[in-house]
């Protein structure tokens, strides 16, 4: 823009138009001197705002002042800006849940540590105050979500939508808890599968009585597959143990594992290319519903990139500092309250774990968005049994620690007989409260199962 198209837009007082739909803004700068003689000896300085933000440039565009000046520029505004926006994003942050009470048991959990208030309620102090933390984990990557495209969006929800997850089985390999790891996942798969997607078809079919909620099976056969080829991957490492048939004993076992661990990344992978890419169209009605039906703090974008970065790292260490205190407390809240770790491992920790997931999966059923609340269940089962417990398999292969894909025999079979149920549920396409009634009592028979079930750890765990 040349100095004409500078003047004619002065003539129009402070705010204008711009061609890409931003403001432009002339501010003068001759701290408060309203001569014209004081004025004229000053620069006019021009600020682009967008985004919020503002690029100040001098009069004269052709100045030599490119886009990677404007893009320094703009970086540094949002660094400035984020003092300024530190109390608004803490009041969506901390105070935009309804779980935010749970928080006080972060401190809480801290101190019991430094005072020794025992394993018990150290691991009741950490497991409560993960929740909320969880929950705003998955807010804070919606946000960072709206800086992003819809391929670098669908990553971050798959990394981070079981952050919590990953962050403690990390500490648990890194003490050599291979058990703790593999019980806690497949706790978060069976509550999904069973008791997130049971409540959902329950509530959703008390809620519309008089017809058969419906969903798209399309995409319910895609993820019912995937769930199957995981099946597959944990049910051979297990045979190959419980049957005694390993060419190499003790050997064979851990290179199975880790083989079919990249190949299922790599299903993933592909996954990720055919949800996101290829086949769009498919879960486009899922997109849309839940754009019209979501929360209003997840239909506009609240925090600033740097932002939702910052909440995403401060989030993260409290999340590990939390996790390092379960793992070592597992044991100690075991022997205290006379439960089986099985059972903590698989049923306390990821009912507490998913609490988010839970409350969002009902509430879209409540509103007939079944897809949505699959989702939810089901997509987050995958996101588990295809990348968690994979990544967790090869992650552990550089620490040296023996992490495998043999869950042992009663575990996998209790996988196994999960999915076939689901599937079956979901070959029709629709739901009401019968199968969702179904569902979870087919949970509470897991939950007592696990209850008594004594676990005899591995060789290669002990």
């Amino acid at each position: 823009m040349g100095g004409a198209g500078v003047e004619n837009h002065v003539l129009n007082k402070d705010h204008h138009s711009y061609t890409n739909g931003e403001t432009l803004e002339m501010v003068d700068m001759t701290d408060g001197d309203t001569s014209s003689n004081s004025s004229e000896k000053q620069p006019l300085v021009r600020e682009l705002k967008q985004d919020g933000m503002y690029l100040r440039d001098e009069d004269n565009v052709g100045s030599g002042r490119g886009p990677m000046c404007r893009r320094w520029m703009k970086c540094v505004g949002w660094v400035c800006k984020l003092p300024k926006d530190l109390p608004q994003s803490l009041r969506y942050v901390i105070l935009g849940t309804k779980l935010n009470i749970l928080l006080l048991c972060v401190p809480l959990a801290m101190l019991g540590v430094q005072l020794n208030f025992g394993h018990g309620w150290v691991f009741l102090l950490s497991l409560l105050g993960m929740a909320p933390l969880a929950e705003r984990l998955g807010f804070v990557t919606e946000q960072l979500s709206f800086f992003t495209g819809s391929t670098v969006g669908g990553l971050l929800n798959a990394t981070f939508g079981n952050a919590t997850e990953m962050i403690i089985c990390i500490f648990a390999l890194k003490n050599n808890m291979i058990r703790v790891v593999q019980q806690s996942l497949l706790g978060s798969i069976l509550s999904n599968m069973l008791l997130v997607l049971g409540c959902a078809f329950l509530f959703g079919g008390l809620a519309h009585p008089t017809k058969d909620q419906k969903f798209r099976k399309a995409t319910a056969q895609v993820t019912s597959g995937l769930l199957l080829m995981a099946v597959m991957g944990l049910l051979f490492p297990a045979a190959l143990h419980a049957t005694k048939t390993e060419m190499h004993t003790g050997t064979s076992e851990l290179v199975l594992s880790r083989f079919s661990s990249i190949v299922m990344l790599i299903a993933y992978t592909a996954y990720l290319y055919f949800q996101l890419k290829s086949h769009k169209d498919l879960y486009d009605c899922e997109e849309e519903g839940e754009g019209n039906e979501a929360d209003s703090e997840s239909d506009e974008c609240i925090l600033s990139f740097w932002g939702s970065i910052a909440w995403l790292a401060v989030l993260t260490v409290f999340i590990s500092i939390l996790s390092e205190y379960l793992v070592d407390a597992i044991e100690g809240a075991s022997a205290s309250w006379n439960v089986p770790v099985s059972f903590i491992s698989v049923i306390i920790l990821p009912i507490v774990g998913n609490a988010a997931e839970h409350a969002s999966a009902i509430m879209f059923a409540l509103k007939d968005k079944l897809d949505i609340s699959l989702g939810v269940a089901i997509g987050s089962s995958t996101q588990i049994s295809m990348f968690v417990i994979p990544f967790c398999v090869v992650i552990g292969w550089p620490m040296g620690t023996r992490m495998d894909l043999n869950f042992q025999l009663f575990e996998t079979a209790t996988l196994f007989i999960t999915v076939l149920v689901v599937a079956f549920m979901l070959q029709e396409g629709t739901a009401n409260y019968f199968k969702g009634l179904m569902l979870v009592l087919c949970y509470l028979i897991v939950g007592a199962s696990f209850f008594v079930h004594m676990d005899h750890k591995p060789d290669h765990c002990e």
